[in-house]
């Protein structure tokens, strides 16, 4: 069959959107000739005739290495032992852009090569008057960064980076609205950009990091971003990359079958394998939806199958995977293996749920959860609350499961006294089913959802930094003293009154006059009142930590709690306290389901080293360490001060 395919084979190439040289297999006449005598003997005499044999020496080598004889050996050749991983890295995108809507902040950028990109940006959508419009003082230029996750599918929504240019004038990017841009991979090369096709969409309004983070540094008016503001293009798939030493068609096609026999989704109500066998280097993966939350879970799974196994050969294999599943040195590889295994390993990991050791259990109820086993949910669910280090991991985990007791453990941990643990099962709750009345906004005003959520824990409120403008109330009784005074905004006044009410008024330019309020002294009623007045996110944000400040407001005001990813799980905690002892192993880096890929240096030291980016070397070149601070890093406005 390979003989006879004629056509290019396309090298693979690290960076979406490249044009890149195509390796050309050119087939004589020679080989024609056999391809068609060996189909023609495969229908006459079947597959196993000697005529289909390779005829030369080279093409003997060229034949994939038999597995080994699991018999002989105490483990069978697995997708990992020959394969390595391409495309867990983020993709980065970007472009220039126009913040508009500026109350006279903005600036006029000077004649720059930024300024060039951005008036041949706006002239594509037909804009007339472009240079008029980048002078305008309500208008700022900006750059727009993106990082695209691996797996993102077309249509999903990360945030976006904005930030104004070393040199700028403009005084502050606070209220403005990122016009809409098209975003895509560049890189300096001999010190011309060179651009991918466009990989995103981006626009919406910009939340600058001072509200995050104070106003007393003037760079954080300077940036900021639009929460879920950047649309991908493109899907992008996981591969596999044969090693070498193991390179050929034959192979591909083998390890295709091993992962597809075990893996499939479903396209149009058609079964497919998740696997596509590209040539003799490369087989694509298809992310499975219940592992998107969790890319890299799936990665892990995937390299522990067997490539060939005979049924004794496996139900062997179980038997010494369930000891070493409760061994707490051995249980987190045991349990992959055993998820990689499938249903056929269910009793193993239920026995592992069962044991006293917390990482065991752990770790058993996580492959078990993957597989949906009902039994998984609580024990995930204590993980949560009870250990950080587990926390992220249980919650993706919870968010794959199809079963309702996966709902209900989730929906339990919103009681939490953890802030990370109850805006991150809300977090989990929504990515399952975003119309779930628990976790469906209530109110959106001006883009700000807002989440009321009766709980019987403390009360706290939670502002999300990423994704969305998104205000999460934990307890909707909570009370606020009335203040003596408090702003939500320039034009916002909140005021108590002498029956223990709070007066909300808004101030209006003109002939409109004021609009007030009443409300209960709750701080439901008065974000409701707030939001419906015309507050935005900052506004309401600020509002609240300055009630806060004041000894207005009780309850817990916390900004997006989500901690630092590779938390150490210590097995001695008297140990762990002193430092004497290194953590055992966890999981490295982020689930999906939590990456804001807001960091990528992060994203680069938490990666684990079997699923390391596979860079092709006929590509591989010095420019792409330039890239670490982006490309921008190497441009500034002209005529500016540093």
């Amino acid at each position: 069959m390979l003989l006879a395919t004629a056509g290019t084979m396309p090298v693979p190439f690290p960076f979406h959107g490249f044009t890149q040289g195509v390796r050309v297999v050119k087939l004589n006449q020679l080989g024609c000739i056999v391809g068609g005598v060996a189909l023609w003997s495969c229908a006459m005499f079947g597959c196993n005739s000697p005529l289909i044999r390779s005829q030369s020496p080279e093409l003997e080598q060229a034949a994939a290495p038999e597995p080994a004889s699991w018999a002989d050996d105490e483990s069978p050749q697995l997708v990992g032992d020959v394969t390595r991983t391409f495309g867990l890295h983020l993709l980065k995108v970007e472009g220039v852009a126009l913040v508009n809507g500026l109350p006279g902040t903005g600036s006029d950028p000077p004649p720059s090569p930024l300024r060039d990109i951005l008036l041949s940006e706006i002239r594509t959508h037909n804009i007339t008057g472009a240079s008029q419009l980048v002078a305008s003082r309500d208008n700022a230029l900006v750059t727009v960064t993106a990082y695209l996750p691996p797996g993102v599918r077309k249509g999903d929504r990360v945030d976006a980076i904005v930030k104004a240019p070393v040199g700028t004038k403009t005084k502050s990017l606070e209220g403005g609205y990122l016009l809409p841009v098209r975003l895509q991979e560049m890189r300096l090369i001999q010190n011309r950009i060179r651009t991918g096709s466009v990989s995103a969409d981006g626009a919406g309004p910009v939340v600058v990091d001072a509200v995050f983070e104070g106003r007393d540094d003037p760079v954080n008016l300077l940036r900021g971003r639009v929460l879920g503001g950047v649309q991908s293009r493109i899907t992008r798939p996981i591969h596999l990359v044969l090693k070498d030493e193991f390179r050929s068609g034959r192979y591909s096609a083998q390890i295709g079958r091993a992962i597809n026999a075990r893996f499939h989704y479903y396209d149009g109500g058609v079964k497919k394998g998740v696997a596509k066998p590209i040539n003799d280097k490369l087989i694509e993966l298809q992310v499975p939806v219940h592992y998107q939350p969790n890319v890299r879970r799936f990665v892990q799974v995937v390299r522990r199958l067997a490539i060939a196994e005979t049924p004794a050969d496996r139900i062997a294999r179980i038997e010494v995977l369930g000891r070493k599943l409760l061994d707490p040195t051995t249980s987190a590889s045991a349990a992959a293996e055993l998820e990689a295994i499938g249903e056929e390993a269910l009793e193993k990991l239920r026995a592992g749920m069962r044991s006293d050791d917390p990482e065991v259990r752990f770790y058993a109820a996580e492959a078990a959860a993957y597989l949906d086993m009902e039994e998984a949910a609580d024990v995930l669910a204590e993980a949560a609350e009870s250990e950080s280090a587990f926390r992220w991991h249980a919650l993706a985990a919870l968010t794959s499961m199809r079963q309702v007791a996966a709902s209900e453990a989730l929906a339990s941990l919103l009681h939490s006294t953890s802030a990370e643990t109850r805006y991150g099962a809300f977090r989990a709750l929504r990515k399952r089913n975003g119309y779930d009345p628990l976790v469906r906004p209530e109110q959106v005003w001006n883009g700000v959802e807002y989440h009321a959520i009766p709980t019987d824990g403390p009360p706290m409120i939670h502002f999300s930094r990423s994704m969305y403008q998104q205000i999460i109330l934990f307890g909707v009784d909570t009370p606020l003293r009335p203040p003596a005074v408090l702003f939500a905004g320039k034009r916002i006044l909140l005021k108590g009154t002498a029956d223990g009410q709070i007066k909300v008024t808004r101030f209006s330019k003109g002939d409109d006059g004021d609009t007030h309020v009443l409300c209960p002294p709750r701080v439901d009623a008065v974000l409701r009142a707030v939001g419906e007045l015309g507050a935005n996110y900052g506004e309401m944000l600020q509002m609240v930590q300055q009630a806060k400040r004041n000894g207005d407001l009780q309850a817990r005001v916390v900004v997006h709690a989500l901690a630092e990813p590779g938390r150490p799980y210590y097995r001695d905690k008297k140990e762990s306290a002193s430092k004497k002892t290194a953590p055992s192993a966890h999981h490295r880096g982020w689930p999906e389901l939590f990456a804001d890929a807001v960091d990528p240096d992060e994203d680069e030291r938490e990666r684990p080293q079997d699923v390391a980016p596979y860079v092709d070397p006929a590509y591989e070149s010095s420019s792409e360490k330039e890239s670490a601070g982006g490309i921008w890093s190497r441009f500034r406005l002209w005529g500016g001060d540093e």
